[in-house]
């Protein structure tokens, strides 16, 4: 399918992708001849569940590592019938000791990370990453999408400082994107080989980032070497995915709140609007107060508290410039330097 295609796609009424979703649904379903499952985690999948099993077939299972979710989602979980619970191969201390603090996005996570552990074979994306500047494979092109944002560069770039004459700052905590393919992705991916069943995904590319580049590239159901997998809701907005959270009577997890309605008719969740694991900080310096954090303390306040203080994510925050205190006039760093 082309770029073109799909966002045509994108923009089509809310009864027409209903019926789209449905037949790649099923079309999946049939192809793969009912070994499927539907991978279980926020609201977006619980929805996507909920819709399979009435539309496609009442016995698909679910499956989730519902341990790295808040206690409210964990509980619409143990509600749903036919699921199964799977461990992550690592615990979130684990990753977060082993591999570094999940932050800005995962993409970046991932190119920080590569700055962080130089070696001989990454040299030329660590130049791309530092520069915009890529080598053979990358056709000698300059000015690209690798180079890391000048804001990030200035806060990670330090490793590269040597190399490159820079007086980048060098963070005091590692960076990693690897927590999800310990704690979810490759649990699942376990899973499915052992089963012989191929995951439904509740995704959709105006989520942004990496999930829209593979959903436009691959399309809504997608058949490979490595990977089999159909995201039925590829093409929706979130607008879409609430109307039909309502239409199928979705359990609503207590972190997001009700779905509501304003006078405009737009619909919105009243507290999160994005959910995951708690300790994830993808995303959380595009988020205004109350954020994803200041909920965990609301809800959880040991939780948080572990995370802030003994896990040391309070100094991450500070570093990239998000409050997280209940008073936002005290910085660690400024705390530090005193």
């Amino acid at each position: 399918m082309e770029v073109y295609e799909f966002m045509q796609k994108q923009s089509l009424p809310y009864e027409a992708k209903i019926v789209h979703a449905q037949i790649r649904a099923r079309e999946f379903y049939d192809k793969l001849r009912g070994d499927v499952f539907c991978s279980v985690g926020g609201l977006d999948s619980i929805t996507l569940l909920l819709f399979l099993r009435k539309y496609v077939a009442k016995d698909i299972p679910g499956v989730s590592v519902s341990v790295l979710e808040s206690k409210t989602i964990q509980a619409v979980h143990r509600q749903l019938e036919n699921m199964t619970f799977l461990k992550p191969l690592k615990s979130k201390v684990q990753v977060i000791r082993e591999h570094g603090y999940p932050v800005i996005s995962k993409e970046k996570a991932n190119k920080i990370q590569l700055l962080q552990n130089p070696t001989e074979k990454n040299v030329t994306v660590r130049h791309a990453i530092m520069t915009g500047e890529t080598g053979k494979q990358g056709g000698y092109r300059k000015g690209t999408r690798m180079k890391l944002p000048q804001k990030w560069l200035n806060l990670f770039g330090g490793p590269e400082n040597e190399r490159y004459g820079t007086s980048y700052k060098t963070a005091p905590f590692k960076v990693s994107g690897d927590c999800c393919y310990y704690m979810k992705e490759r649990p699942c991916n376990i899973y499915a080989k052992e089963t012989g069943r191929s995951p439904y995904m509740g995704l959709m590319a105006s989520e942004g980032g990496q999930r829209q580049k593979a959903l436009m590239k691959n399309g809504c159901n997608y058949y490979g070497k490595t990977v089999t997998r159909s995201c039925p809701f590829a093409i929706f907005t979130r607008q879409d995915l609430l109307q039909l959270a309502l239409d199928v009577d979705a359990p609503v997890p207590a972190d997001y709140g009700k779905i509501a309605r304003r006078p405009d008719g737009t619909l919105y969740t009243t507290r999160a609007q994005r959910t995951g694991c708690t300790m994830c900080g993808f995303g959380i310096h595009l988020e205004k107060r109350p954020h994803r954090f200041d909920r965990l303390r609301e809800d959880n306040p040991k939780e948080w508290h572990f995370w802030m203080h003994e896990m040391g994510w309070g100094e991450v925050l500070d570093y990239i410039g998000v409050e997280w205190r209940p008073d936002p006039q005290i910085n660690f760093f400024d705390f530090v330097r005193g």
